[in-house]
C-alpha cells in the first residue's frame, strides 16, 4: 500500500457534505476542499458544500448533458446543489436525509426504500447505496482535482454522529468501503468540532482552557441532535482532553424544523381552500427549508415567498403560493424546538402529530432544550461549543446559550466556533494527522457500552417467557484496538442462524466486562440483534466464548470463538426487519 500524502476529513452530513484536507508532513491548519457539482441544468462549478441530496431523473426529464460533470458526461443521477433544487419540484425523485435512514433500526437499511413516495417507474435505492453514491461523488471530485494522489490512497477520516450505534457505524463503513475507501477511520462529529477549534487556536488552545473545564458540545445537524461533554485534565503537567459523556441517539434536527414549518404553511393554504397531497407536502417541506435558511441568514427580511407545483394539467397556473413570515419562524423554532425550560425539565413521552410523515422514527418530543437538560442532569459545563448547520443562526445560538446560562447561574463561556458548516470536516482532517503524533487527541474510547442478551436456563412456565440477562461485552470507554473475551462459556446453535439480543447504554460508565443485569431495570436500549451461523448438525450446540473488539476504524466487531478448536466466527448485525 502506497504512503498517504494527506489526511482527508469527510463530513457526510444529513443536509450537507464537506471535505477538508491536511498534509500529513506539515503543520498548517486543514483547509476545506471545494467540491465540483452540478449547480443548474448544464452548469457545474465547485462549491464548499455538497448538499446531501440525490436526484434520480426520468429519462425524458432533462436534455442530454444537463447533469454532465468533468469525469462523467452522461450520469444517470446527480448529487449536490442541483439535486437539492429539484426536490421542491419533483420530490418523488430526490432522496434526502439518507443519513437518518442509516440509523433507522425499524427498516432493512440494505433494502430499496428511497426516495420515499417515489413514482412506480423509479427503481428505489437503499440508504446504504444512497450514502455510497454521495461518497462516490466525493471520491471522483477529489480524484479529478488530484490525479496523482487519489482519495483511496489517502488517510480518510469519516465522521458519524456520536449517537450512531454499532450497526449504523458499520453500515457507514460499508458504504465508504464500497467506493474504495479502505484507509478509513470513523470519528464522532462533536469531537471533530472540538478538533476544529483546537486546529484554529493552535498551541494557544491551552491558554483558553484550564484543568477542570468541562466543555459542552451542542451539535445540531439536519437529522440528529448530539450532546457531548469533554473534560480538560492534567496529564503530567500537560493539559489533555477526555470525553466523559455522550448523549443518547436523538433523531431531531433541521429536518424536523422544516417539516414543522411546512405544516404551518400547509395550514395557511388549507385555510384558503387549497388541498395538499403527500407529494405536495414533501415539496412544501423543501420550500420551507430554503425559506428558513434565507430568513435565518438575513435578519432584515421579514418574509420569504414559498411556491410549490400544482397537480394536474395546469401546472403553472395551478402553482400554490404562500409565504413564511419571520414571526412564524421565530415562534415555531423558539417555542417549539427551543422552549425556555428549567434544568429539571425532561422530554415528554407522548407522540406529536406530523413528525413521522417521512417514515423516520423522530424523537417524540421536539423540545431540544428538554433533551439537553436531561443530558446534563445536574452536570455543570464551563464552556459551550456549537456545531452543526442549525446553529449558524445567531438567534438560535443566543437562545440555547441563554437557557444553559440560566441553569448554571455561574461563570459560563461560549467558545468562538469555527465555520460551522465546515468545522467537522476540518476537525476530522486534523484528527487524521494527530493520529500520526502531530497534534492533540481527545481520549475516551467507545462512546457506548454494549451488552449481549443471554436467556436463562429455567423451568418452563406457561405464559411466562424465559428471562434474559444483559451481560456487558464492551464497556463504555473501551479503547480502539483492544479486545475483550467474556469468561463464561456459552452454547451456540450450529447448522442454523443463532440470534442474540443486543443492548447498549451511553451512561453506565461503571459496568465492567461480564457484568450482568436486568436490561429493563438497567434502562438499556435494545438495538439490532446479532447473528452467527456455524457449520454442523442442525440444532447441535457448540461451546463458545464471545469476543468484542473495537477496531482501529472505530467500529465494534463481535465474534464467537469455539472452545475446542479456537475457530473464530464473526457475529453479524441483523438489520433485516421481519
Amino acid at each position: 500500500m502506497s504512503t498517504a500524502r494527506y489526511s482527508v476529513g469527510l463530513d457526510l452530513g444529513t443536509t450537507n457534505t464537506a471535505l477538508a484536507c491536511a498534509a500529513l508532513d506539515g503543520k498548517d491548519a486543514p483547509v476545506p476542499f471545494a467540491l465540483e457539482q452540478v449547480v443548474a441544468a448544464g452548469e457545474h462549478a465547485p462549491r464548499p458544500l455538497l448538499p446531501s441530496f440525490l436526484y434520480l431523473p426520468a429519462d425524458v426529464e432533462l436534455p442530454a448533458g444537463a447533469m454532465a460533470l468533468p469525469w462523467d458526461k452522461d450520469p444517470r443521477s446527480c448529487v449536490g446543489t442541483f439535486a437539492r433544487e429539484r426536490a421542491a419540484s419533483v420530490p418523488g425523485r430526490v432522496v434526502s436525509s439518507a443519513k437518518s435512514w442509516l440509523c433507522h433500526a425499524g427498516v432493512d437499511r440494505r433494502a430499496p426504500l428511497l426516495p420515499a413516495g417515489a413514482p412506480d417507474d423509479l427503481a428505489k435505492l437503499s440508504p446504504v447505496e444512497v450514502s455510497a453514491r454521495i461518497l462516490g461523488h466525493l471520491v471522483r471530485a477529489w480524484d479529478h482535482a488530484h490525479p496523482d494522489t487519489p482519495l483511496a490512497e489517502q488517510d480518510v477520516v469519516l465522521t458519524v454522529p456520536a449517537s450512531f450505534d454499532a450497526v449504523a457505524r458499520a453500515l457507514t463503513e460499508e458504504a465508504a468501503r464500497s467506493v474504495g475507501l479502505e484507509r478509513l477511520t470513523l470519528l464522532e462529529e462533536p469531537q471533530a468540532a472540538l478538533y476544529a477549534w483546537v486546529a484554529k487556536q493552535g498551541d494557544a488552545w491551552r491558554k483558553h482552557t484550564k484543568v477542570g473545564d468541562l466543555i459542552l458540545v451542542v451539535d445540531l445537524g439536519g437529522g440528529t441532535t448530539d450532546f457531548s461533554l469533554i473534560e480538560v485534565k492534567d496529564e503530567g503537567g500537560t493539559l489533555a482532553l477526555h470525553r466523559v459523556a455522550v448523549g443518547d441517539h436523538i433523531l431531531l434536527g433541521g429536518d424536523n424544523m422544516d417539516l414543522a414549518l411546512a405544516h404551518r404553511c400547509k395550514a395557511k393554504l388549507e385555510a384558503d381552500g387549497k388541498v395538499l397531497d403527500d407529494w405536495q407536502l414533501r415539496a412544501l417541506m423543501h420550500g420551507c427549508r430554503a425559506a428558513k435558511e434565507e430568513l435565518l441568514e438575513n435578519e432584515r427580511k421579514q418574509k420569504v415567498p414559498v411556491a410549490i407545483p400544482g397537480r394536474g394539467s395546469k401546472l403553472v397556473g395551478g402553482t400554490l403560493r404562500t409565504e413564511l413570515l419571520r414571526d412564524e419562524l421565530n415562534e415555531t423554532l423558539l417555542e417549539g424546538f427551543f422552549p425556555e425550560v428549567p434544568a429539571s425539565a425532561r422530554p415528554h413521552q407522548a407522540k406529536k402529530a406530523g413528525l413521522t410523515t417521512l417514515g423516520l422514527p423522530y424523537a417524540h418530543d421536539a423540545g431540544i432544550t428538554r433533551h439537553l437538560a436531561a443530558f446534563l442532569d445536574g452536570r455543570t459545563p464551563t464552556k459551550l461549543l456549537f456545531n452543526g448547520g442549525v446553529t449558524k443562526s445567531p438567534l438560535l445560538r443566543e437562545r440555547i446559550a441563554g437557557i444553559v446560562k440560566g441553569w448554571l447561574g455561574g461563570a459560563f463561556e461560549v467558545i468562538d466556533s469555527p465555520e460551522l458548516d465546515l468545522a467537522v470536516a476540518v476537525g476530522a482532517a486534523y484528527y487524521g494527522r494527530a493520529r500520526t503524533g502531530k497534534g492533540v487527541r481527545i481520549k475516551g474510547g467507545a462512546s457506548r457500552a454494549y451488552y449481549v442478551g443471554i436467556e436463562r436456563s429455567e423451568l418452563a412456565v406457561p405464559g411466562v417467557p424465559p428471562r434474559v440477562d444483559a451481560v456487558c461485552i464492551a464497556p463504555l470507554g473501551m479503547e480502539e484496538g483492544s479486545e475483550i473475551e467474556l469468561p463464561m462459556e456459552l452454547g451456540l446453535v450450529v447448522g442454523e442462524p443463532a440470534t442474540f439480543r443486543f443492548f447498549s447504554s451511553s451512561s453506565r460508565r461503571e459496568d465492567v466486562p461480564a457484568a450482568t443485569m436486568d436490561p429493563k431495570k438497567a434502562e438499556l436500549a435494545e438495538v439490532a440483534p446479532i447473528e452467527a451461523t456455524l457449520q454442523g448438525p442442525a440444532g447441535a450446540l457448540v461451546p463458545v466464548k464471545l469476543h468484542a473488539r473495537v477496531t482501529e476504524v472505530g467500529t465494534l466487531e463481535l465474534s464467537a470463538v469455539e472452545s475446542a478448536t479456537h475457530k473464530r466466527h464473526k457475529l453479524e448485525f441483523n438489520i433485516r426487519v421481519e
